[in-house]
């Protein structure tokens, strides 16, 4: 009996860290709802662990100066009824690496600049400022991506079987500033 308690002791002690690992993490399917405050906007996304950064489609990318700082006004890439403009402060500038077929000898870059702005996202009932890319993602059938960078910040264990697992956004934005354009 004595045995059988001290077996069943070990065994609990080797098995408790993986049980608490796994209850820390928030799992998530490849594709799930968000909302991003910035543009007060619910869409779907694809969880991409391949994929180093996180992609907004955008169209019009525009950087410009505001009192000294440097800012990007971009409309959404998802269809004519997004004609509104929003600005938000240019965080930096991000090098992607080109696949091989769209590699031009040309233009001798083997990747595309994009502009990165700071983004609050909410994905189930967790609230992350990420770094998000901006670029046309209007041929792609989810216009918001989120790679492995956004996905860590999340404590994201991604299940390929799942979709939409986190349900919908339930995050408390109301303190969340958003940059509107004017």
């Amino acid at each position: 009996m004595r045995f059988f308690n001290i077996t069943a002791l070990l065994t609990c002690l080797i098995l408790l860290p993986s049980m608490t690992l796994a209850s820390e993490k928030n799992i998530y399917g490849l594709n799930e709802h968000v909302y991003i405050a910035d543009i007060d906007m619910h869409m779907s996304a694809k969880l991409d662990t391949g994929a180093k950064t996180a992609s907004l489609s955008a169209r019009d990318i525009e950087r410009f100066k505001r009192d000294g700082e440097s800012w990007v006004r971009f409309y959404l890439a998802l269809d004519e009824a997004h004609e509104r403009s929003f600005e938000l402060p240019l965080a930096r500038i991000s090098k992607i690496k080109r696949r091989s077929g769209d590699y031009d000898p040309e233009e001798d870059k083997s990747y595309t600049p994009r502009p990165v702005v700071n983004m609050s996202v909410c994905m189930g009932k967790v609230l992350r400022v990420i770094e998000v890319n901006l670029t046309d993602r209007s041929t792609f059938q989810y216009p918001f991506l989120l790679g492995s960078t956004a996905l860590k910040k999340f404590n994201a264990l991604i299940d390929p079987s799942l979709k939409y697992s986190g349900g919908q956004p339930q995050c408390d934005t109301q303190n969340i500033s958003t940059a509107f354009a004017e």
